[in-house]
């Protein structure tokens, strides 16, 4: 990858096409069969989305924002999106277009969410399909301990029931599914150093078990006030565990194609890395110490070292611990810096998957034979959604 892509400027992104292949055949592998709809969250690439999607058992889009599922509507025929929207004037454009309500299926969590919509897009037009989140959080002690995301306020069984009878109450929406997402489990690595992986093992097991009966009791509620066409559940961490679910029919994945840096502290499964980037060294402030271009390009979450960005070649380069990554300049240490120069490359892993691409215009797919093709980011067809 190193000799396919000498010849480009720095800043870029480079994708092995090999180690994104293997990385789909285990997702692939470690669903079980049940179908994987594609986070487009982590990966920011149409050409990227449209080579997943052409494998077998792969089907749909999980989108980030309602204008972006409906630029990739205008191909993708399922697109679901993954979170709440308040942009009234992309409702009113889905509203106004039956064949992308047909495409695109909308997230509330609350009867607010739907009041919302439907007074931003008015009484006439198609019906907009809705999907309902169920938390996936676990909570302990009447709330007082949570382990997970803070999504749906739709925790229960009967909560659940009681916003699909809002949906169906209402002739503007048509309920199409159930989702729910246990960031707990699929994106908390169980296998980082230290003992504190004991007690994220411990808990994430608990949760697991306790989800499965919940949400089986949830879609079992849902279902007896509406029929569904799926149940969305999972994330590339916890595919295995959420395909054993009867109630789960379909699982989202994203991040494991390109298995960033935070995906390398899992039992589970162990991802090939797939997605770097390349910086140029432009100073060399001692014989110990090599300053790239760049570099900060830090993860969102919460802060800490796992959220900047990992130098991987040449091999014994680390951050400095007093500044990190710089905007402009990126100051790294050890041993390799000794025999390195100006103008030379250090290459780079992003913690996270799809951030990658909204630094980039385009990513650099090389292949084993050495080719490489260049495909836009969504940065670089112009968009910028988040």
């Amino acid at each position: 990858m190193r000799a396919a892509t000498e010849g480009l400027e720095t800043p870029y992104a480079v994708v092995d096409a090999a180690a994104l292949r293997l990385n789909a055949e285990d997702l692939l592998r470690r669903s079980g069969g049940t179908p994987i709809r594609l986070a487009s969250k982590s990966i920011r690439c149409r050409e990227v989305l449209r080579t997943a999607l052409d494998l077998p058992g792969v089907h749909g889009v999980l989108a980030y924002t309602l204008p972006e599922a409906l630029w990739l509507a205008e191909e993708v025929e399922d697109v679901l999106l993954g979170y709440p929207t308040v942009d009234r004037s992309a409702l009113r454009r889905l509203a106004a277009d039956e064949r992308l309500a047909s495409r695109v299926t909308l997230m509330v969590d609350s009867v607010e969410h739907l009041e919302f919509t439907a007074a931003a897009v008015g009484p006439d037009g198609p019906p907009l399909r809705v999907c309902l989140e169920l938390d996936a959080s676990l909570r302990l002690a009447g709330g007082r301990i949570h382990f997970g995301a803070r999504r749906s306020p739709v925790h229960t069984p009967k909560a659940a029931a009681r916003l699909a009878r809002a949906v169906v109450a209402r002739p503007r929406f048509t309920l199409a599914g159930v989702m729910a997402y246990e960031g707990q489990i699929a994106g908390v690595g169980d296998n980082r150093p230290g003992v504190a992986r004991y007690a994220v093992r411990a808990a994430q097991h608990a949760s697991a078990r306790e989800l499965a009966v919940r949400r089986a009791a949830a879609v079992a509620a849902v279902r007896a006030v509406a029929p569904l066409e799926f149940v969305n559940g999972g994330g590339t961490g916890s595919l295995e565990l959420t395909a054993a679910e009867p109630a789960v029919t379909e699982l989202a994945a994203g991040s494991g194609l390109f298995a960033p840096a935070l995906f390398d502290h899992y039992t589970r499964f162990t991802p090939r890395p797939a997605a770097y980037f390349a910086l140029s060294v432009v100073r060399r402030p001692s014989p110990r110490h090599v300053t790239v271009l760049g570099g900060g390009w830090t993860a969102s979450g919460p802060p800490g070292a796992d959220r900047l960005p990992v130098p991987v070649w040449p091999r014994g380069l680390s951050l400095l611990p007093t500044e990190g990554a710089g905007e402009v300049q990126t100051p790294l240490t050890g041993a390799a810096a000794a025999g390195m120069s100006i103008g030379d490359r250090v290459w780079f892993r992003h913690p996270k998957a799809g951030e990658l691409c909204e630094h980039v215009d385009a990513l650099h797919l090389v292949e084993e034979d050495g080719t490489v093709r260049a495909v836009p980011t969504y940065r670089g067809e112009g968009h910028a959604f988040l």
